[in-house]
């Protein structure tokens, strides 16, 4: 999980070439990725400043991370090919799931 969030965070940081975060209401956000792309979520966390992050996924293993803020934008983080669903483990570092 840790690595996870590594590399989340490494990759908000990194510099893009004139690249705008593309954002709007949760529910617009949403419908588009299943409209467009057939991404449902698939799972999700809260992160320690009250945010959700997201994943979506679709039939065709295309992905897309997002970020829902306290005050009601959702924005895109990362997208991709190849979503691979992973049994979830019963045990993390010794708390039960």
């Amino acid at each position: 999980m840790s690595a996870l969030v590594l590399i989340i965070g490494s990759s908000l940081f990194a510099p893009a070439a004139s690249a705008q975060p593309v954002c709007g209401t949760h529910s617009a956000v949403s419908d588009n990725l299943k409209k467009s792309y057939a991404e449902v979520p698939v799972s999700m966390g809260v992160t320690i400043g009250g945010g959700v992050i997201e994943v979506y996924a679709s039939p065709k293993v295309t992905w897309t991370l997002v970020i829902s803020q306290p005050n009601g934008v959702s924005c895109l983080i990362a997208a991709g090919q190849d979503w691979e669903e992973l049994p979830k483990p019963e045990m993390i570092s010794g708390a039960q799931t």
